[in-house]
């Protein structure tokens, strides 16, 4: 992987990064719980429930297709504006989830990040939180990013504090401020920038999720609703990435068109198909109807 001299995966607006036909980095914003339970004349909480077992799958079917870094949006700095109830419900579901998974996590070489402003969580919420980072730590499969209580605008507010508490000389008013000097304190500053950002059940926003991060990633809306997201959703949004020309500010040229060879085919050959019954990640929570 190339690097900048701070040693960080480098930024797309510096220099252009390495091009595959797969995202290494793909960005979720997991949307559409409270309405298919409302579809379905069910609780909201019942969709909260099914979207976790949809990330699970998920989990499983980026390991599958050799996706190195998953980044989700789980629970916004805005969604404390949820009703009491819900925000109660979404944090013990959280706390039940890490607890349940960290032994699987490390099993079967997942890492566990938490992005975003941990310090407003319960102590107990917290906890569970550097547990289950410090024993995923060293796990290199896949890393899975979880947004809680993020927001993209407080990241890039809290990356500008800290470069300013340990390198107060550049609030000089003739100190040239440069991308690389903000970059180290951005959340998962050590990862490639997401190469394929996916919002599912229909809306086309950000919503205020990675937008420093989100600088030259390709986007694609499905919609899907969240809890119904499958491997098959997942194959349709790479064969869109696959078709993209990722320019960086470039012209087109031929070496920058894309291949029309279907997605599916590329990454399973006929005699090479993935034996995904070894991951046994989650595969109780494959209850799709």
């Amino acid at each position: 992987m190339q690097h900048i001299k701070n040693n960080l995966p480098i930024s797309s607006t510096i220099l252009i990064p390495e091009i595959d036909d797969l995202p290494r980095h793909v960005a979720l914003i997991m949307d559409g719980n409270g309405r298919w339970a409302h579809n379905k004349k069910l609780p909201r909480s019942f969709g909260h429930e099914r979207g976790v077992a949809s990330l699970k799958r998920t989990v499983k079917n980026s390991i599958d297709l050799n996706i190195r870094h998953l980044t989700v949006f789980a629970f916004s700095s805005e969604n404390w504006r949820r009703p009491e109830s819900e925000i109660s419900f979404l944090m013990f579901l959280f706390k039940k989830s890490i607890k349940k998974e960290i032994d699987n996590l490390k099993k079967n070489g997942i890492r566990l990040r938490i992005l975003g402003d941990v310090a407003a969580l319960s102590y107990q919420l917290q906890d569970l939180i550097l547990e289950a980072e410090y024993i995923t730590k060293n796990n290199d499969v896949l890393s899975l990013n979880v947004a809680i209580n993020y927001g993209g605008k407080w990241d890039i507010l809290q990356a500008v504090r800290n470069m300013l508490d340990e390198r107060p000389e550049l609030a000089k008013s003739n100190k040239e401020i440069r991308e690389e000097d903000l970059s180290p304190y951005l959340q998962i500053s050590d990862l490639p920038e997401p190469d394929l950002f996916i919002r599912t059940g229909g809306e086309k926003r950000l919503s205020n999720f990675l937008l420093w991060q989100l600088a030259y990633t390709e986007f694609y809306f499905s919609d899907t609703l969240w809890p119904e997201f499958s491997k098959n959703d997942l194959l349709l949004a790479l064969e869109s990435y696959k078709k993209r020309d990722r320019r960086f500010g470039r012209m087109p040229t031929e070496s920058n068109s894309f291949s029309e060879t279907n997605l599916a085919t590329s990454l399973h050959p006929k005699n090479e198909i993935h034996d995904s019954s070894e991951i046994g990640f989650f595969d109780s929570y494959e209850t799709d109807d």
